[in-house]
């Protein structure tokens, strides 16, 4: 298990570290961190979700310009509540990707919402009805299945099999 959450941190890290330096001139970016946070709460469980979700989410808020804490918590919740269904639903290569991650980006632009309306305006927030969250809702749903794919192959992020 501490292999897997040690895993999943350093690849998000270098995922956000690429979407923060390299990817920064776009104006809208897909979520590949949290896609990967998902794929490894899916197969690994609620406890290497959460863990992982919290320290991805750490070294994101010190990334970022956010409260810290504010993409700790998001992402602690997005790993824990994803791990619950663990082996609920057999992953397949297209629909599972994409139902996961749309879900997923979802439920991060409400959690923001709801800690915007909870603690003021310093919580960015998402608007429903802007083009810009419904692309970046996009993006993560089509790269999904791909990421999944390409994670799937990548033998240290799942538990191994006893």
């Amino acid at each position: 298990m501490i292999k897997n959450i040690i895993s999943t941190v350093v690849l998000c890290t270098i995922v956000t570290i690429l979407e923060s330096t390299i990817l920064s001139d776009l104006k809208i970016l897909p979520d590949l961190a949290m896609c990967i946070l998902v794929y490894s709460a899916y197969v690994n469980g609620a406890m290497t979700g959460q863990v992982s979700g919290f320290f991805s989410g750490l070294l994101r808020d010190f990334l970022s310009s956010a409260p810290l804490g504010l993409n700790c918590l998001i992402r602690t919740l997005i790993g824990a509540v994803t791990g619950l269904f663990k082996g609920a639903f057999f992953l397949d290569t297209f629909f599972m990707p994409v139902i996961l991650c749309t879900l997923a980006t979802i439920a991060k632009a409400i959690c923001y919402l709801i800690l915007h309306l909870v603690i003021g305006s310093d919580i960015p927030i998402y608007s429903f009805v802007s083009p810009v969250f419904w692309i970046e809702l996009g993006i993560n749903a089509l790269s999904a299945p791909l990421l999944f794919f390409l994670l799937k192959k990548i033998k240290f992020l799942s538990s191994a099999r006893r």
